[in-house]
C-alpha cells in the first residue's frame, strides 16, 4: 500500500531549525512594545497619568533653554550648570521609559520636547566633522603636578606627532625630565612658570602673560611655521571647586579668564592659537572673554564631545584648543597618560583663503 508523505513549512527558512537571532530579538522587542502600549488607545487617563514625569522633563528642558539666565551670584550656580549641561541628556531615556511604563501621553510629549531641546543644543556635536588637509598639528596636556611618570607622559605626547605641544602644571623638579624626553622631537621650547611650549619650529617673542594670579601660569610665543607666523598662547586658569557651603568657587578663574581674553584681544598677529587647561567648558559664560573671540577646534572639527577630565571617566572638556585666523580641520583626544587629564590635539590649516 503506497504511503503518501505530507510536508508543512514551519518557518520562513523552510525548515524547523532554530530561529535566527535577529528575528528573535525583533520578536522580543515587539512583545515589549506591545505590552507597554496596550491599553493606551481609548483610555482617557493617558492624559492625566504621568504628570510628575512630564513635570521633570519640562523642568530639564527649561534648564537647557534658560541656562544662560541662571544667576551666578549664588555659588556660581549658572557656571556649574553650564559645565555639565550636556549630561542632562542622560535623563531623557530614563524619563522616556517612565513615560511608557506609566502609559502617559502627556509625559511622552514632554520627554520628546526635552529631547528636541537637547538635540538642538548638542546634536551638532554627535556627528564626525573631522577632515583632512591640515598643515599644523598642535596638542595640549595638563600633565598633573603629581604625575608619577613624567618621562612616559612626555613620550606619549611626542608620539602624537604634534608639531607644537603645550604642557601645563609643570613643577620645577619635573621640567628637566620633560626637556630631556622631548628634546629629540622638539628643537625649540620655552618654559614660563608652570606652563611650557615645545615646537618643531622656531620660537620668538616669548613672554609670560599676566592673568592676575601673582605667579606665571600663562605665556605667549610666535611660532614660525612653514606657512607663516602664528601666535600661540598657553594658559592654565585657576582651578574651580564645588563646596557644600560656598558652591562652585570660580571667582579667581573668572578674573584670570578676563585677563587672558584681554591679552588675546590685543594680539598683533592675525593667526592665533590658544592651548591649555581653562578649567571650564565652552558653555561656561564666565569664559566669554576668551570664547567670544575664538573657535573651539572640537566644536568646529571634532567627533563627539571630546571630554578630557577626569581621565578615568571624562565628564567635561576643560582642556581646550581654540583658534582665530586659522581653520580647524580635525580635533581629537589622545590616549590616557599617567595624568588625571587626557591630552587633546587638533589639526589646523594655517594657510587659509
Amino acid at each position: 500500500m503506497a504511503q503518501q508523505a505530507y510536508m508543512t513549512e514551519t518557518d520562513g527558512n523552510g525548515g524547523s531549525g532554530p530561529e535566527p537571532r535577529g528575528v528573535r530579538l525583533r520578536r522580543l522587542i515587539g512583545r515589549l512594545v506591545g505590552r507597554l502600549t496596550t491599553g493606551w488607545r481609548g483610555d482617557p487617563r493617558v492624559w492625566r497619568r504621568g504628570l510628575v514625569v512630564a513635570g521633570l522633563a519640562l523642568a530639564l528642558a527649561l534648564v537647557m533653554l534658560v541656562h544662560s539666565r541662571i544667576p551666578n551670584r549664588y555659588g556660581n550656580l549658572g557656571s556649574l550648570t553650564e559645565t555639565f549641561l550636556p549630561w542632562i541628556g542622560v535623563f531623557v531615556p530614563v524619563l522616556l521609559v517612565l513615560a511608557l511604563v506609566r502609559k502617559s501621553t502627556t509625559a511622552l510629549i514632554a520627554v520628546v520636547l526635552t529631547a528636541g531641546v537637547w538635540l538642538n543644543l548638542f546634536g551638532g556635536l554627535l556627528g564626525d566633522k573631522t577632515g583632512s588637509g591640515g598643515d599644523l598639528t598642535v596638542a595640549t596636556h595638563n600633565v598633573n603636578a603629581d604625575n608619577p611618570d613624567p618621562e612616559g607622559t612626555a613620550r606619549d605626547v611626542a608620539a602624537s606627532g604634534a608639531d607644537v605641544v603645550a604642557l601645563e602644571e609643570l613643577t620645577t623638579s619635573a621640567v628637566p625630565v620633560y626637556e630631556k624626553a622631548l628634546a629629540a622631537t622638539y628643537k625649540h621650547h620655552s618654559v614660563q612658570g608652570t606652563v611650557g611650549l615645545w615646537s618643531k619650529y622656531p620660537l620668538s617673542a616669548v613672554a609670560a602673560v599676566d592673568i592676575k594670579l601673582g605667579w606665571t601660569r600663562a605665556m605667549r610665543a610666535t611660532v614660525a611655521t612653514p606657512e607663516g607666523q602664528v601666535a600661540v598662547y598657553v594658559a592654565h586658569l585657576p582651578s574651580v571647586r564645588v563646596k557644600l557651603q560656598a558652591g562652585f568657587t570660580a571667582s579667581q578663574r573668572d578674573k584670570s579668564a578676563d585677563a587672558l581674553g584681554e591679552a588675546i584681544s590685543h594680539e598683533s598677529l592675525t593667526r592665533v592659537i590658544l592651548l591649555g587647561d581653562l578649567n571650564g567648558t565652552m558653555n561656561d559664560r564666565s569664559l566669554n572673554a576668551v570664547t567670544s573671540q575664538m573657535r573651539s577646534t572640537q566644536g568646529a572639527a571634532g567627533s563627539g564631545f571630546g571630554f578630557s577630565w577626569p581621565a578615568s571617566f571624562p565628564m567635561a572638556r576643560i582642556d581646550q584648543i581654540m583658534v582665530k585666523g586659522v581653520e580647524p580641520v580635525a580635533s581629537w583626544t589622545l590616549p590616557q597618560t599617567t595624568s588625571d587629564h587626557l591630552p587633546v590635539a587638533a589639526s589646523v590649516k594655517v594657510t587659509t583663503s
